[in-house]
Protein backbone atom coordinates (compact mmCIF):
# COMPACT_ATOMS: atom_id res chain seq x y z
CA UNK A 1 0.00 0.00 0.00
CA UNK A 2 3.03 2.28 0.19
CA UNK A 3 3.50 5.19 2.62
CA UNK A 4 -0.01 5.97 3.86
CA UNK A 5 0.75 7.95 7.02
CA UNK A 6 -0.87 11.12 5.68
CA UNK A 7 -3.91 9.55 4.00
CA UNK A 8 -7.29 11.13 4.63
CA UNK A 9 -9.74 8.93 6.52
CA UNK A 10 -11.89 8.47 3.38
CA UNK A 11 -8.90 7.33 1.33
CA UNK A 12 -7.71 4.99 4.06
CA UNK A 13 -11.15 3.41 4.42
CA UNK A 14 -11.47 2.95 0.67
CA UNK A 15 -8.15 1.11 0.67
CA UNK A 16 -9.25 -1.06 3.60
CA UNK A 17 -12.50 -1.97 1.84
CA UNK A 18 -10.65 -2.83 -1.37
CA UNK A 19 -8.29 -5.07 0.59
CA UNK A 20 -11.18 -6.85 2.34
CA UNK A 21 -12.99 -7.52 -0.93
CA UNK A 22 -9.84 -8.58 -2.79
CA UNK A 23 -8.53 -10.94 -0.12
CA UNK A 24 -11.78 -12.05 1.49
CA UNK A 25 -10.76 -10.68 4.88
CA UNK A 26 -8.06 -8.73 6.74
CA UNK A 27 -6.62 -8.59 10.24
CA UNK A 28 -6.25 -5.42 12.30
CA UNK A 29 -2.52 -5.97 12.88
CA UNK A 30 -1.94 -6.32 9.11
CA UNK A 31 -3.73 -3.04 8.45
CA UNK A 32 -1.82 -1.14 11.13
CA UNK A 33 1.45 -2.29 9.58
CA UNK A 34 0.45 -1.56 5.97
CA UNK A 35 -1.26 1.75 6.64
CA UNK A 36 1.26 2.84 9.29
CA UNK A 37 -1.43 4.02 11.67
CA UNK A 38 -2.43 3.02 15.19
CA UNK A 39 -4.52 0.05 16.17
CA UNK A 40 -7.22 2.45 17.42
CA UNK A 41 -7.34 4.27 14.06
CA UNK A 42 -7.85 1.01 12.18
CA UNK A 43 -10.59 -0.07 14.57
CA UNK A 44 -12.38 3.26 14.12
CA UNK A 45 -12.14 2.83 10.34
CA UNK A 46 -13.58 -0.66 10.57
CA UNK A 47 -16.39 0.59 12.81
CA UNK A 48 -17.24 3.28 10.26
CA UNK A 49 -17.23 0.82 7.36
CA UNK A 50 -19.33 -1.67 9.33
CA UNK A 51 -21.93 1.08 10.03
CA UNK A 52 -22.09 1.68 6.26
CA UNK A 53 -22.88 -2.02 5.79
CA UNK A 54 -19.96 -2.67 3.42
CA UNK A 55 -18.01 -5.05 5.65
CA UNK A 56 -18.51 -7.13 8.79
CA UNK A 57 -16.25 -6.93 11.81
CA UNK A 58 -15.00 -10.22 13.22
CA UNK A 59 -12.62 -11.00 16.04
CA UNK A 60 -9.27 -9.46 15.11
CA UNK A 61 -10.30 -8.08 11.72
CA UNK A 62 -13.03 -7.81 9.10
CA UNK A 63 -14.61 -9.82 6.27
CA UNK A 64 -16.91 -8.90 3.37
CA UNK A 65 -20.61 -8.68 4.07
CA UNK A 66 -22.29 -12.03 3.42
CA UNK A 67 -25.55 -11.64 1.52
CA UNK A 68 -28.03 -14.43 0.87
CA UNK A 69 -28.33 -14.58 -2.91
CA UNK A 70 -31.40 -15.92 -4.72
CA UNK A 71 -30.30 -15.27 -8.30
CA UNK A 72 -28.68 -17.96 -10.43
CA UNK A 73 -26.52 -17.19 -13.48
CA UNK A 74 -26.54 -19.36 -16.58
CA UNK A 75 -23.80 -21.85 -17.43
CA UNK A 76 -21.84 -19.56 -19.77
CA UNK A 77 -21.80 -16.71 -17.27
CA UNK A 78 -20.52 -19.02 -14.52
CA UNK A 79 -17.92 -20.61 -16.81
CA UNK A 80 -16.36 -17.18 -17.43
CA UNK A 81 -15.62 -16.73 -13.71
CA UNK A 82 -12.19 -17.88 -12.41
CA UNK A 83 -11.51 -20.31 -15.32
CA UNK A 84 -7.86 -20.83 -14.35
CA UNK A 85 -8.72 -21.68 -10.77
CA UNK A 86 -11.39 -24.12 -11.93
CA UNK A 87 -8.91 -25.93 -14.17
CA UNK A 88 -6.43 -26.24 -11.29
CA UNK A 89 -9.16 -27.56 -9.00
CA UNK A 90 -10.34 -30.04 -11.64
CA UNK A 91 -6.82 -31.44 -12.11
CA UNK A 92 -6.40 -31.89 -8.36
CA UNK A 93 -9.85 -33.46 -7.99
CA UNK A 94 -9.22 -35.95 -10.81
CA UNK A 95 -6.48 -37.49 -8.66
CA UNK A 96 -9.12 -38.32 -6.05
CA UNK A 97 -11.11 -40.59 -8.39
CA UNK A 98 -10.55 -44.27 -7.51
CA UNK A 99 -10.01 -46.62 -10.49
CA UNK A 100 -13.23 -48.33 -11.56
CA UNK A 101 -15.33 -46.31 -9.12
CA UNK A 102 -19.00 -45.44 -9.25
CA UNK A 103 -18.99 -41.67 -8.92
CA UNK A 104 -21.57 -38.90 -8.96
CA UNK A 105 -20.83 -35.63 -10.72
CA UNK A 106 -23.29 -32.92 -9.71
CA UNK A 107 -23.90 -29.76 -11.69
CA UNK A 108 -21.69 -26.70 -12.06
CA UNK A 109 -18.84 -25.40 -14.15
CA UNK A 110 -16.06 -26.67 -11.87
CA UNK A 111 -17.47 -30.20 -11.97
CA UNK A 112 -17.77 -29.78 -15.75
CA UNK A 113 -14.01 -29.03 -15.81
CA UNK A 114 -13.44 -32.20 -13.76
CA UNK A 115 -15.46 -34.25 -16.27
CA UNK A 116 -13.10 -33.06 -19.01
CA UNK A 117 -10.19 -34.38 -16.95
CA UNK A 118 -11.85 -37.79 -16.55
CA UNK A 119 -12.38 -38.57 -20.23
CA UNK A 120 -10.51 -41.79 -20.94
CA UNK A 121 -10.39 -42.97 -17.32
CA UNK A 122 -10.91 -46.73 -17.22
CA UNK A 123 -13.88 -48.49 -15.68
CA UNK A 124 -15.79 -45.49 -14.41
CA UNK A 125 -19.52 -45.45 -13.80
CA UNK A 126 -20.72 -41.85 -13.78
CA UNK A 127 -24.10 -40.64 -12.55
CA UNK A 128 -24.80 -36.97 -13.19
CA UNK A 129 -27.65 -34.51 -13.18
CA UNK A 130 -25.69 -32.13 -15.43
CA UNK A 131 -26.52 -32.08 -19.13
CA UNK A 132 -23.15 -30.44 -19.80
CA UNK A 133 -21.22 -33.13 -17.90
CA UNK A 134 -23.01 -35.94 -19.74
CA UNK A 135 -22.24 -34.24 -23.06
CA UNK A 136 -18.50 -34.23 -22.24
CA UNK A 137 -18.39 -38.03 -22.13
CA UNK A 138 -20.80 -38.59 -25.02
CA UNK A 139 -19.01 -36.14 -27.34
CA UNK A 140 -15.68 -37.84 -26.64
CA UNK A 141 -17.11 -41.30 -27.34
CA UNK A 142 -15.90 -42.28 -23.90
CA UNK A 143 -16.42 -45.86 -22.71
CA UNK A 144 -17.47 -44.83 -19.21
CA UNK A 145 -21.00 -45.80 -18.23
CA UNK A 146 -22.83 -42.49 -17.93
CA UNK A 147 -26.28 -42.20 -16.34
CA UNK A 148 -28.17 -38.89 -16.69
CA UNK A 149 -30.79 -38.57 -13.96
CA UNK A 150 -33.49 -36.68 -15.83
CA UNK A 151 -35.46 -33.86 -14.22
CA UNK A 152 -36.27 -30.18 -14.70
CA UNK A 153 -33.49 -28.09 -16.23
CA UNK A 154 -32.10 -25.09 -14.30
CA UNK A 155 -30.38 -22.00 -15.84
CA UNK A 156 -27.03 -23.76 -15.20
CA UNK A 157 -28.13 -26.84 -17.22
CA UNK A 158 -28.54 -28.98 -14.11
CA UNK A 159 -31.48 -31.39 -13.81
CA UNK A 160 -33.39 -31.17 -10.54
CA UNK A 161 -36.77 -31.97 -9.04
CA UNK A 162 -38.71 -35.16 -8.17
CA UNK A 163 -37.49 -37.21 -11.15
CA UNK A 164 -33.84 -36.47 -10.40
CA UNK A 165 -34.37 -37.02 -6.67
CA UNK A 166 -36.02 -40.42 -7.20
CA UNK A 167 -33.18 -41.60 -9.45
CA UNK A 168 -30.51 -40.55 -6.97
CA UNK A 169 -32.30 -42.07 -3.94
CA UNK A 170 -32.05 -45.54 -5.49
CA UNK A 171 -28.28 -45.36 -6.05
CA UNK A 172 -25.06 -45.54 -4.02
CA UNK A 173 -21.81 -43.78 -4.95
CA UNK A 174 -18.21 -44.29 -3.93
CA UNK A 175 -17.54 -40.56 -4.30
CA UNK A 176 -19.68 -37.50 -4.97
CA UNK A 177 -17.99 -34.51 -6.63
CA UNK A 178 -20.05 -31.46 -5.92
CA UNK A 179 -19.84 -27.85 -7.05
CA UNK A 180 -21.43 -25.15 -4.91
CA UNK A 181 -22.73 -21.60 -5.17
CA UNK A 182 -21.38 -20.77 -1.74
CA UNK A 183 -19.44 -22.14 1.24
CA UNK A 184 -19.42 -20.62 4.71
CA UNK A 185 -18.69 -21.81 8.22
CA UNK A 186 -22.19 -20.92 9.41
CA UNK A 187 -24.36 -21.81 6.39
CA UNK A 188 -22.29 -24.70 5.04
CA UNK A 189 -22.96 -25.49 1.36
CA UNK A 190 -25.68 -23.46 -0.33
CA UNK A 191 -27.36 -22.66 -3.63
CA UNK A 192 -29.89 -20.04 -4.79
CA UNK A 193 -32.12 -22.74 -6.34
CA UNK A 194 -34.46 -24.50 -3.88
CA UNK A 195 -35.04 -27.55 -6.08
CA UNK A 196 -31.31 -27.92 -6.70
CA UNK A 197 -30.71 -27.79 -2.94
CA UNK A 198 -33.07 -30.74 -2.44
CA UNK A 199 -31.44 -32.74 -5.24
CA UNK A 200 -28.01 -32.04 -3.76
CA UNK A 201 -29.21 -33.30 -0.37
CA UNK A 202 -30.05 -36.64 -1.99
CA UNK A 203 -26.62 -36.74 -3.64
CA UNK A 204 -24.90 -36.16 -0.29
CA UNK A 205 -26.94 -38.89 1.43
CA UNK A 206 -26.18 -41.42 -1.34
CA UNK A 207 -22.38 -40.96 -1.29
CA UNK A 208 -19.83 -42.67 0.94
CA UNK A 209 -17.39 -39.80 0.34
CA UNK A 210 -18.25 -36.16 -0.46
CA UNK A 211 -15.71 -34.00 -2.31
CA UNK A 212 -16.61 -30.33 -2.76
CA UNK A 213 -15.03 -28.29 -5.56
CA UNK A 214 -15.10 -24.58 -4.75
CA UNK A 215 -12.81 -21.79 -5.93
CA UNK A 216 -11.84 -19.05 -3.48
CA UNK A 217 -14.67 -16.70 -4.52
CA UNK A 218 -17.23 -19.15 -3.10
CA UNK A 219 -15.93 -18.74 0.46
CA UNK A 220 -18.24 -16.49 2.49
CA UNK A 221 -21.01 -16.61 -0.13
CA UNK A 222 -24.43 -17.79 1.07
CA UNK A 223 -27.19 -18.86 -1.30
CA UNK A 224 -30.89 -18.92 -0.49
CA UNK A 225 -30.92 -22.56 0.62
CA UNK A 226 -28.35 -24.58 2.56
CA UNK A 227 -28.24 -28.29 1.73
CA UNK A 228 -25.29 -29.62 3.74
CA UNK A 229 -23.02 -28.58 6.59
CA UNK A 230 -19.24 -28.64 6.58
CA UNK A 231 -19.52 -31.76 8.75
CA UNK A 232 -20.92 -33.62 5.72
CA UNK A 233 -17.80 -32.86 3.64
CA UNK A 234 -14.83 -35.23 3.53
CA UNK A 235 -12.61 -33.19 1.17
CA UNK A 236 -12.79 -29.62 -0.10
CA UNK A 237 -10.68 -28.78 -3.15
CA UNK A 238 -10.04 -25.07 -3.67
CA UNK A 239 -7.36 -22.83 -5.21
CA UNK A 240 -4.45 -20.79 -3.94
CA UNK A 241 -6.54 -17.60 -3.90
CA UNK A 242 -8.29 -18.72 -0.71
CA UNK A 243 -7.25 -16.38 2.14
CA UNK A 244 -4.94 -17.78 4.78
CA UNK A 245 -7.50 -17.40 7.57
CA UNK A 246 -10.12 -19.27 5.57
CA UNK A 247 -7.61 -22.07 4.92
CA UNK A 248 -6.90 -22.34 8.63
CA UNK A 249 -10.60 -22.48 9.51
CA UNK A 250 -11.39 -25.09 6.84
CA UNK A 251 -8.36 -27.21 7.72
CA UNK A 252 -9.61 -27.23 11.31
CA UNK A 253 -13.19 -28.16 10.34
CA UNK A 254 -12.62 -30.68 7.54
CA UNK A 255 -10.86 -34.05 7.40
CA UNK A 256 -8.97 -32.86 4.30
CA UNK A 257 -8.42 -29.56 2.50
CA UNK A 258 -6.67 -29.60 -0.89
CA UNK A 259 -5.30 -26.30 -2.21
CA UNK A 260 -4.84 -26.82 -5.94
CA UNK A 261 -1.77 -25.19 -7.37
CA UNK A 262 -0.75 -24.01 -3.93
CA UNK A 263 0.66 -27.01 -2.10
CA UNK A 264 -0.33 -30.46 -0.93
CA UNK A 265 -3.38 -31.50 1.05
CA UNK A 266 -3.87 -29.96 4.46
CA UNK A 267 -5.38 -32.23 7.12
CA UNK A 268 -7.11 -31.52 10.40
CA UNK A 269 -4.70 -29.99 12.87
CA UNK A 270 -2.13 -29.06 10.21
CA UNK A 271 -0.29 -25.83 10.95
CA UNK A 272 -1.19 -23.54 8.04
Amino acid sequence: MGDNRNLLAEQRRAMILDEVRRRGGVRVNELTRRLRVSDMTVRRDLDALARQGVLEKVHGGAVPVVEATAQEADFEAKAALEPGAKREIARAAARLVPPGAAIALAGGTTVFALAQQLVGAEGLTVVTNSVRVADVFHAAGDEATVVLTGGVRTPSDTLVGPVADAAIRSLHFDVLFLGVHGVSAAAGLSTPNLAEAETNRHFVRAARRVVVLADHTKWGTVGLSSFASLDDVHVLVTDAGLPREARAELAERLPELVVAGGGSALTRGTDT
